[in-house]
């Protein structure tokens, strides 16, 4: 069975990520791409669904584990009564190639370990044709189904019923590596790489990458950790950012609400440029833009709410019979069929981030400000459409608050744009348009008897999207119809604690109810709470949602509050974002681009 979402670790090459549980299991592994198909899919069934142990032959062997620096170089400690050996597993940086490495160091004593590896191509539907490698120093096996190719060497495996074991023997002193290459089958078997060069050149990769974090306060080990989850789900050669690294892992234990969130959301870019701007990384910020800018590139009635890694349109939706699900949570899904929503705030999304970028000093590049304008002219025609807002919801498109609130924020940074930064475009129009928007969203997105903004038109419920209210500089932190907002949140969305996104026994998304509080929406809650003057409830809820964390830094979509374990996709790059912009706001907010 699965581990805890929360008992797994990252390892990241910027193109593809696998999870690697606290037994020494590698349970999720997608190559080439955080988006590929699944060799190793015990996280989304049991061993025989693919996994990778190793691990100490003794059954009561202990281990503890961390990053070792600011990398995604995993480093376990595992003692037995025998002796204790470190297991270093990376995946490397700089080779441009898909390889996992896992080093076997013997610190004392003598340690006998025991690799188990199941390889199970095509989430879990392929069993590969194996054969020993032939003609070079040392052992392997190579593996193929179809297009999918992959070459292991280290130890002497055994074939056993459709699994390969070993077990070997580390004195202190000793090192024994293991590798495993993933590579087209139809290309040739790619050589050995030298271990403890590319393990030197992935820890001065990830190093370098976060020295260059500005970040001084509070939470600072938080945020720099965070930021490094943004860069390992960002694909190194699109720019395109995974919101995480895994698919259907479930927002309630046992239910069906289970996504697949390894594309790219508009949302996610947006918010991601705005924390790279406002964190030192303006190369990075601008390749970002430069991934937004083409996605969104095209007939503006074509924008989609997400995208492939490389900017891919076409993402259907489809259930898999190979994997049972986490704990038997299924269905499994691959694709999103939210791609085909109409989801109104994403186009405001990118407008706030792009101003964002302006602010930051990013130069408008031939076809940037062409492409907003057409942006702006799509909005002008069909703002007042319903649609399924924030959450994707799966019922009737509604007029959502916060989408109308983002349609505002779009012709307010257009606005801007001319009268700050001295672009073309029609001035007058879109000012009164602003100002239109501003009137309707008051009078029919605020409720009077509760003194408090709604989800959508003509509602008394309230949802968490409305703390990005301030963000976006529709109103003030410390508005008084902001302050009843936030009463009213929390009155109906707090869950010991935590905030729910909204309430879904009300039926609003057309699914089953059931999920847990979303750690993003606590996280905006230490935000709005900071930003109002209400520090000592900032820095208590902030110190909840940070044990929240697990071993190594790693936050999922959601937390079960009631026993105390992760949920939802994991890592979540929302999650991260969101605690970055929270622990910015407590500490005084660095000089943030976006308003």
């Amino acid at each position: 069975m699965a581990l805890n979402i929360e008992d797994y670790a990252l390892l990241s090459d910027s193109r593809s990520a696998a999870l690697v549980g606290r037994t020494g299991s590698i349970d999720w592994l997608c190559l080439p791409r955080f988006d590929s198909a699944s060799m190793f899919g015990a996280l989304l069934g049991n061993e025989e669904h693919g996994r990778w142990l190793l691990a100490p032959s003794d059954p009561d062997a202990t281990c503890s584990r961390s990053y070792v620096g600011d990398s995604f170089i995993l480093r376990t400690l595992w003692t037995t009564a025998t002796g204790q050996v470190e297991v270093i597993d990376f995946m490397p940086s700089a080779d441009r190639r898909a390889d996992i490495v896992r080093w076997v160091r013997g610190l004392n004593g003598t340690v006998e370990m025991h690799q188990d590896l199941r390889i199970r191509f095509g989430y879990a539907s392929t069993v590969p044709w194996v054969r020993q490698l032939r003609g070079e120093i040392g052992h392997g096996l190579i593996a193929i189904a179809g297009p999918d190719a992959i070459v292991v060497r280290g130890p002497l495996l055994h074939a056993s019923d459709h699994r390969h074991v070993s077990e070997f023997r580390v004195d202190a002193g000793e090192s024994v590596d293991l590798q495993m290459t993933w590579y087209p089958s139809h290309h040739r078997t790619p050589e050995q790489i030298d271990v403890a060069g590319a393990l030197a050149r992935t820890a001065d990769w990830w190093d370098g990458w976060a020295r260059s974090c500005r970040h001084e306060g509070d939470y600072h080990a938080e945020v720099v950790r965070s930021m490094l989850v943004l860069r390992a789900l960002t694909h190194v050669d699109t720019g395109g950012i995974a919101a995480a690294a895994t698919t259907s892992l479930p927002e309630s234990f046992g239910g069906n609400r289970n996504w697949d969130y390894r594309y790219v959301w508009l949302r996610d870019a947006s918010l991601t440029l705005e924390v790279l701007l406002s964190h030192g990384y303006a190369d990075e910020a601008e390749g970002w833009r430069g991934w937004l800018l083409r996605a969104v590139a095209g007939d503006p009635n074509d924008v989609q709410i997400m995208y492939g890694l490389a900017g891919e349109r076409f993402l259907p939706e489809r259930e898999l019979s190979s994997l049972p699900g986490y704990r038997e949570s299924s269905p499994v899904r691959v694709g999103n069929a939210a791609v085909d929503q109409f989801q109104l705030d994403v186009i405001g999304e990118v407008m706030v981030a792009l101003h964002a970028a302006r602010n930051a000093g990013v130069t408008e590049s031939a076809f940037s400000w062409p492409l907003q304008r057409a942006l702006m002219a799509f909005l002008e025609k069909n703002w007042r459409r319903l649609d399924h807002g924030i959450w994707e919801t799966r019922g009737p498109a509604r007029e959502f608050t916060h989408s109308r609130v983002m349609v505002w924020a779009a012709f307010d940074r257009a606005v801007r744009a001319i009268t700050e930064h001295g672009m073309e475009g029609p001035l007058v129009r879109w000012t009164a348009l602003r100002d239109q928007l501003r009137r309707d969203i008051e009078e029919r997105g605020f409720s009077r008897a509760r003194n408090s903004y709604t989800q959508f038109f003509g509602s008394e419920q309230v949802d968490a999207s409305l703390l990005a209210l301030p963000q976006v500089g529709f109103c003030s932190a410390d508005d008084p119809r902001m302050l009843g907002t936030v009463a009213a949140i929390e009155s109906d969305l707090l869950r010991d604690g935590l905030v729910m996104r909204y309430r879904d026994e009300q039926s609003v998304d057309g699914l089953t109810p059931g999920e847990n509080p979303f750690l993003a929406c606590s996280f905006w809650l230490v935000e709005q709470y900071a930003a109002s003057g209400r520090h000592k409830d900032a820095t208590t809820l902030m110190d909840r949602l940070v044990g929240c964390v697990n071993d190594v830094g790693l936050l999922s979509e959601q937390y079960d509050v009631t026993n105390g374990h992760q949920a939802g996709n994991t890592p979540q790059a929302l999650s991260h974002l969101a605690l970055v912009r929270a622990a910015d706001a407590i500490v005084g907010g660095t000089d943030s681009p976006c308003r």
